[in-house]
């Protein structure tokens, strides 16, 4: 199979129209060289190295530093970037990627098909949860020439290509990091990657400034000079900067919830929640089964039926998003409608805890859970105090505990949690972002793996099927089976399908143009005057 440019644009025609330069050109509007775009990063990220920290706001900004081999519509079709051609054997397992020619590292040095291989065999194969998995399927890594990358499997696995963006695979400088710990090395402090914009300063606190960087491989590309990601820790003044020009774009959690009717009023502002297609995020409450009486499914079960989803979806986030219905999105590959969790029945809840055992006392108090509130906007805490009432209604007490980003993806990857509130992207395939959430083999003290520590032998039979087998149809039956158990012992409280605002002032073009939106390199971005 060869995929060729050509071949690409006539799969995506489908797709949604999204504005491109040669869009914009046909439309009369010359791309503009020049200028600073100021955006928001929300909450502060504690480094910008992919591999050391996944969480969204590194990748948000570190997706203008370093790229991937390919990207993805909004359909999911894979798109060229490092990689400008690859061919797949017939047989599925033989993936032969031709490279850019002309790539260089931010510190000039060529990049090269080491640097390729370096990166998912060593790299993000001992940083990346979910690329561990996946990457150790690989038998063989060669480079025959330098702009050349041969990657044999040691069987076939449909979703491969999917794994190649720049949040699960950036390519970094072998040279950088090999023989030390990524984790301290210098350059995680000072990124160096192969995209339009370079590190150029970061005042904790205050902002993050990226330059243009002038030897890009792309002629005449990146448009902009400069981006600055300012640090507002303020809901209310992350509003005020965007209304009156001091930011001229917002994205994720920069913008609460309940601010973007009003965003969506204003003449000179555009909100769009595309862009989140490869990603479809999924918020949950993540439980710890270690502490009791969450390692019991009645107590789980109760827990699930005593949240009202639809004032989640509604009053907390003011439609933007939908009701969660099971572990896998609907906008994810592979879901499956007829698995659905129980609905919203306060009075079931109370005889499920009943049926545990779990009497009030004299309180009304049959048990208490301590909640570690997402430290990532305002709404998060609004949604810790609606869980801490609606669970108060069948007897469990909670208890609100807040921490920074940076302590929160500590406590969680070292399971000092009894319950917090996680979102997880699932990148187009339950293989890849669901299935580590929940079998056994992945019980690590690494966050975004499966901290909850959730085990059941026949679910790990499931997704090890879907995952190994070539054939959709047989994949479809084992995620539909896997998804109607999970739906039963309820490992996680599945609360909404997420959608998140892009904001922007409408002098931006192309901020999203592709299934990564916000995440996507930013080299064809420019301002009107």
């Amino acid at each position: 199979m060869t995929v060729s440019r050509r071949g690409l644009l006539a799969a995506t025609a489908a797709a949604p129209v999204l504005m491109r330069v040669q869009d914009a050109l046909a439309q009369g509007i010359a791309p503009r060289r020049g200028g600073t775009l100021t955006s928001i990063l929300t909450p502060e990220p504690p480094v910008l190295q992919i591999g050391v920290n996944n969480q969204g706001p590194t990748l948000v900004a570190a997706g203008k530093i370093f790229q991937g081999l390919l990207t993805f519509s909004p359909t999911l079709e894979p798109i060229p970037v490092l990689a400008k051609s690859w061919t797949i054997s017939p047989d599925g397992r033989e993936y032969v990627f031709r490279l850019q020619e002309g790539v260089k590292f931010h510190d000039g040095t060529p990049m090269t098909a080491d640097d390729v291989i370096f990166s998912i065999t060593k790299f993000h194969f001992e940083l990346a949860p979910r690329a561990r998995a996946i990457f150790a399927l690989i038998d063989k890594a060669e480079a025959p020439d330098p702009l050349t990358v041969r990657l044999t499997l040691k069987q076939p696995f449909q979703p491969f290509l999917l794994m190649f963006d720049t949040s699960a695979c950036a390519i970094v400088p072998k040279h950088l990091f090999d023989g030390q710990d990524y984790r301290t090395a210098p350059a995680v402090q000072r990124p160096v990657g192969t995209g339009p914009f370079r590190f150029a300063e970061w005042q904790r606190g205050n902002f993050i400034r990226l330059e243009r960087f002038a030897d890009y491989w792309k002629p005449g590309q990146p448009y902009l000079d400069a981006i600055i990601y300012r640090i507002v820790p303020d809901s209310q003044s992350r509003r005020l900067a965007l209304e009156t020009g001091q930011v001229q774009l917002t994205q994720a959690s920069d913008i609460e919830p309940f601010d973007v009717p009003a965003m969506r009023s204003r003449p000179n502002l555009e909100v769009s929640i595309k862009g989140w297609e490869y990603f479809s995020p999924l918020s949950w409450i993540e439980l710890n089964h270690r502490v009791k009486p969450l390692d019991d499914v009645r107590v789980r079960q109760a827990i699930s039926m005593a949240i009202d989803r639809n004032f989640i979806t509604q009053r907390l986030w003011f439609g933007v998003g939908r009701p969660a219905t099971n572990p896998v999105a609907s906008t994810t590959r592979f879901h499956d409608a007829s698995a659905k969790i129980a609905g919203y029945d306060v009075k079931a809840a109370a005889a499920l805890l009943d049926a545990a055992g779990l009497k009030p006392n004299a309180q009304g108090v049959r048990f208490t859970l301590k909640h570690l509130t997402l430290p990532y906007g305002e709404v998060w805490t609004r949604l810790a105090e609606y869980l801490r009432q609606s669970l108060r209604q069948v007897g469990i007490a909670v208890e609100l505990e807040s921490t920074d980003a940076g302590s929160w993806a500590r406590r969680v990857g070292a399971w000092e949690y009894d319950t917090t509130i996680n979102f997880v992207y699932q990148f187009g395939d339950p293989t890849l972002g669901v299935e580590r959430t929940y079998v056994s083999t992945n019980i690590q003290k690494v966050t975004f793996t499966n901290t909850g520590g959730y085990a059941n032998p026949k679910v790990d039979e499931l997704f090890a099927t879907a995952r190994n087998s070539a054939d959709p149809k047989d994949r479809q039956a084992a995620f539909s089976a896997v998804q109607k158990i999970l739906c039963e012992e309820v490992p996680q409280i599945w609360l909404m399908e997420m959608a998140f605002p892009t904001i922007h002032d409408k002098k931006v073009r192309n901020a999203i143009t592709n299934g990564l939106g916000v995440h996507a390199s930013f080299d064809d971005v420019f301002l009107t005057a």
